[in-house]
């Protein structure tokens, strides 16, 4: 179920509400490209900086928006363990498919913990769950042995990786049931990731290229690597230029000079820089997405 390329959906504001018209309409446009699934109240979706009360009420919109045509994989993860609970069971009860949590962040549990954290959030709610490890933001890394561990837990499906390493990504894939699903969290890494056993992409490019990160996916997927390297090669500046600050600062930025949505986001980021909007509005006429 959670196989191929799942779009990491941005949250759009308006006035600092969010803009649900811009949501929905993206939505479609995701669908309409082919994407596999969607991702919202993630890293790129702004949960941070959403209330509880709009954190279901994204969820409810894509779900309903989404009306059973791919899975939602809601974001519900949190350092809480029992708040991670509540969220996923809401995720549960509004339709979604799955969750995706990430690793609890600034507790900086053990590895003992982390299994722990997930393992209870597994047994309170018997809902499809995937892992989403990045240390770079949690300030704690799961191993491929904790991650073995949590493979055999009823209900963990999958994880999404953002570790930065390829060798430990092939580690998990290496110590994982082949039914465990290992995906990519950050695009660069897809082609690498899927070449090494992996099963897809959780992008946060796709909300802005979804046709080619689609292709790049799927022709990695069925081994295709020629044609799967040439997109791969092809989209790197786009890779670049959305990263160039933290995410989704860029991302948001290109969707707005697409005119998709406002250019709005939630304090404590703030709009991109004019400099990286000049070189983000290059790429982004380089690749015709502009």
């Amino acid at each position: 179920m959670f196989e191929g390329i799942y779009t990491a959906l941005i949250t759009p504001f308006r006035n600092g509400q969010i803009d649900e018209p811009a949501l929905r309409a993206h939505v479609e446009r995701q669908l309409d490209a082919g994407i596999d699934g969607l991702v919202p109240c993630g890293s790129t979706g702004e949960s941070a900086t959403l209330s509880h009360a709009e954190h279901r009420r994204v969820v409810e919109l894509v779900v309903e928006t989404v009306g059973g045509r791919v899975p939602v994989m809601a974001g519900t993860g949190s350092n809480n363990t029992r708040e991670a609970i509540e969220l996923t069971l809401h995720a549960r009860d509004a339709g979604a498919s799955g969750a995706l949590l990430i690793s609890p962040y600034y507790n900086k549990p053990t590895q003992q913990g982390i299994v722990e954290h997930y393992a209870a959030v597994a047994e309170a709610t018997e809902f499809p769950l995937v892992v989403y490890n990045i240390p770079g933001r949690t300030g704690s890394n799961i191993l491929p042995d904790t991650l073995a561990q949590l493979a055999c837990i009823e209900h963990v499906m999958g994880v999404k990786e953002a570790c930065g390493d390829i060798d430990q990504i092939a580690h998990v894939v290496a110590a994982c049931p082949e039914d465990f699903v290992v995906l990519s969290g950050d695009d660069a890494m897809t082609l690498p990731l899927i070449a090494v056993g992996g099963a897809g992409v959780i992008s946060t490019t796709s909300n802005v290229a979804p046709t080619r990160m689609q292709a790049l996916t799927r022709a990695a997927i069925a081994h295709d690597f020629s044609t799967a390297r040439a997109l791969h090669q092809q989209l790197l500046p786009l890779f670049d230029v959305l990263f160039c600050e933290t995410n989704p600062i860029p991302l948001k930025a290109a969707l707005a000079l697409q005119g998709h949505i406002a250019d709005e986001i939630r304090l404590p980021l703030t709009p991109i820089t004019d400099a990286n909007r000049e070189r983000l509005c290059v790429v982004l006429k380089d690749l015709g997405l502009l």
